[in-house]
């Protein structure tokens, strides 16, 4: 965010308007020439001046009254503002520019103390809430990252609505006077999908270069950019919006050396945003880093990011060199206040009074921070590699990240209060009072019943959806961008058992065969799970059968890699599948239709099928064709019922005693589960996704086992407990 007021040594003689005063302008006063007016008339003319005051002031008052104050970046002429009726309504300039290594708004030494929102991780009808939850911990900016595949996931179909209503989220920072450092990418890290690139630029022939200058996929940012920078450009500061600096890229730096591609960004956003706007790079605090991630001769400015409790001068020291003389105000723009957690890993913490500490130090050097981590509903969680493509550690479906403010919006713990001790000692006046806790409830268990088994809704699945290909094809060539591909082919089986190896599987795939006769009683049998990380050959047992076996591989697409040298990674089968050593051909690929974040499923009646809304063919045989059978990928579908509207609140589902699936609340998609491998045990389901009366909730279980009731809890609190004993630490 931004503090104003602390005005150092040597920052005198700026001049300028007071930071939060709105002065309307009307037409100039001419001097009073040497006429003789009579008291009469002059009496006269004073009344109808002062009704003429109280006429201007009763139109224009209503108007501004609401707004709150304005800071960012502009010129020293008329500043337009935006009314709630589209009319543009001309102001005195405000400013916020970089001179003597300072940040100045309005004239006056400005320290940036901002912390990350992301719209796109909480229901819009929470963006209010957060917001002051941020305020109160003592911000005053918003940083937010923009992802391209949220608001366009097939192309040319661009969404911003809902969860992708991004200019009314900035109208909301604008509202509560809070300022904005926008990231609009076009890559954006952000442990989110392939860093918010969209996954069908994967499909493309010949392959994109991303993150380069690479014509074929700058063009495509420029059709982006064209649609995404005009719609935020109204909300730049000197024009009455709450953005102050605009991001190019994200950490460049930590993965190439591009300049042409850094340089064509800039022309692109000055060509959108003009030549007003503050642009920015963000890369780590070393050396290299700086040097290949900064643009020289640009006018971009240079801030830097570096580990929580790392010394900050010499890094800012460093920072001047890849800035101009006088333009490096000493910048933190990620300050992280916690970490993030992958699958398999103990949650990660950080200590509350370290960070607080590590904060103190650098907040008069302009410090940023995580303030809020939030969810990664649907499948738009990231992931990260180690040293090689198959060490592949998928995030969370909890963006929790140890923030200051929870997932949930709960305040009431340890780090906000550290933080927010340090942040009032910068602060100019009180801070904000802190907003109440939001109601937290838990609905008791939610009886299960299962609806289908999902080879038994297959023929539902649109045909057009159906491909057939001599070999496996990847999902993003489906047009199957998240969620599941099943791949089927047939082979004969040998008497002592076939050999099956997959060399090549993003990211997890389970094996079932069958006979390819309509055998009563025998369905797909599950063999082995093969994943990334270890994709070993599987032994396939003879199933006996008259004529010949077939093979059936459901392979989950766990979250694209957002970070790092392997970025380009497209999910399924990704190379020829061999049975006995030799190349298995014919496979027909079924994409299954589940929904992502944003998107309502339409007449989806395999969807219908799984809510248990339509029957299927095969419903009568599930219990005597899957009963005794472990690891088969079922539906199954419940109910609860809220009666009064003060009992609609957050709540938690729990998967203590499931294997690992997605889960959908009233057709939404609340992410995935997987309590077995740890450490999330419950999922978050915010209260505007609920509803008054019935709310259905859907999961897709991948490893049913019969040995537990078929009920999941709705409770009020969260839990990162499950899992092995043998989770691994991560330390930041």
């Amino acid at each position: 965010m931004v503090k104003e007021g602390k005005v150092g040594p040597g920052s005198g003689g700026k001049g300028g308007m007071e930071g939060n005063s709105l002065a309307l302008t009307s037409k100039p006063v001419k001097k009073r020439s040497n006429i003789n007016i009579n008291s009469n008339k002059t009496m006269t003319f004073l009344v109808l001046l002062v009704l003429l005051c109280i006429i201007v002031l009763g139109v224009i008052v209503p108007v501004f009254a609401p707004l709150p104050p304005l800071t960012s970046s502009s010129s020293h002429f008329t500043r337009v503002l935006i009314n709630k009726h589209n009319k543009h309504v001309h102001l005195h300039a405000l400013t916020f520019t970089i001179d003597d290594d300072k940040f100045w708004k309005d004239g006056k030494p400005f320290q940036i103390i901002g912390g990350d929102l992301h719209y796109f991780r909480l229901p819009p009808q929470y963006w209010e809430d957060r917001l002051l939850r941020a305020k109160a911990l003592g911000l005053n900016t918003i940083q937010t990252y923009v992802p391209w595949n949220l608001h366009e996931p097939n192309p040319g179909n661009l969404v911003f609505e809902g969860f992708a209503d991004i200019v009314s989220f900035l109208k909301l920072c604008h509202k509560h006077g809070l300022l904005v450092l926008l990231r609009p990418g076009p890559y954006i890290c952000g442990e989110w999908d392939l860093g918010g690139f969209p996954a069908w630029l994967l499909n493309i022939k010949p392959a994109l270069k991303l993150r380069s200058s690479d014509p074929s996929y700058l063009k495509l940012v420029e059709k982006w950019w064209e649609i995404l920078l005009p719609k935020v450009e109204p909300l730049l500061y000197h024009n009455g919006g709450p953005i102050v600096m605009v991001q190019i890229e994200n950490e460049y730096g930590s993965y190439g050396n591009d300049k042409a591609y850094l340089h064509h960004l800039v022309k692109m956003a000055r060509g959108h945003l003009g030549d007003k706007i503050i642009l920015y790079t963000t890369d780590g605090g070393s050396r290299d880093t700086l040097t290949k991630g900064t643009i020289k001769g640009a006018d971009v400015f240079s801030a830097v990011d570096f580990t929580t409790g790392d010394d900050p001068w010499p890094i800012f020291k460093l920072q001047k060199e890849f800035n101009s003389p006088g333009k490096s105000p000493p910048l933190s723009s990620e300050f992280y206040t916690g970490w993030l957690t992958h699958w398999g890993e103990k949650n990660a913490e950080t200590d509350a009074d370290f960070t607080a500490a590590s904060l103190e130090k650098i907040l008069s050097r302009n410090g940023s921070a995580m303030a809020h981590g939030g969810t990664n509903f649907g499948f738009y969680n990231g992931a990260n590699t180690g040293g090689t493509e198959s060490d592949y550690q998928p995030d969370l479906t909890s963006y929790d990240y140890d923030a200051p403010i929870k997932e949930s919006g709960d305040v009431d713990n340890a780090k906000f209060k550290a933080i927010r001790s340090v942040i009032a000692q910068y602060s100019v006046g009180h801070l904000p009072p802190i907003p109440p806790v939001n109601g937290k409830a838990g609905y008791g268990p939610i009886r299960l019943k299962k609806t289908a088994n999902l080879f038994d809704l297959l023929h539902m699945i649109d045909p057009s959806a159906i491909v057939e290909s001599e070999s496996p094809n990847s999902m993003e060539s489906l047009g199957q961008m998240f969620g599941f591909v099943l791949y089927v082919s047939e082979y004969t089986a040998k008497v002592g058992g076939n050999i099956l190896l997959i060399p090549k599987v993003h990211d997890r795939a389970q094996v079932f065969i069958s006979c390819t006769t309509e055998d009563s009683g025998s369905g797909p049998t599950y063999v082995a799970t093969v994943e990334r990380t270890s994709n070993q050959a599987i032994s396939l047992p003879n199933a006996n059968c008259a004529l010949k076996t077939r093979l059936f591989v459901l392979v989950e697409n766990m979250g694209r890699v957002n970070y790092g040298q392997y970025l380009f990674d497209q999910k399924g089968i990704l190379s020829p599948v061999y049975l006995d050593g030799k190349i298995l051909y014919r496979w027909k690929m079924f994409s299954i239709p589940f929904h992502n974040l944003n998107e309502v499923p339409k007449n989806n009646r395999f969807f219908q099928a799984a809510s248990g809304y339509v029957e299927t063919s095969g419903r009568e045989h599930i219990k005597y064709k899957f009963g005794k059978v472990s690891r088969e990928p079922m539906l199954y579908a419940g109910k609860f019922t809220i009666n009064n509207v003060n009992e609609l609140k957050d709540t938690y589902l729990s998967f203590s005693r499931w294997g690992k699936g997605i889960a959908f609340v009233n057709e939404f998609n609340i992410g995935r589960y997987w309590p077995s491998r740890g450490p999330q045990c419950n999922l978050y389901v915010p209260a505007p996704i609920l509803r008054l009366g019935e709310n259905v909730v859907v999961i897709f279980e991948l490893e049913s086992s019969y040995d537990h009731e078929l009920i999941i809890d709705s409770v009020d609190v969260p839990d990162f407990t499950c899992g092995s004993s043998k989770l691994i630490a991560r330390q930041l």
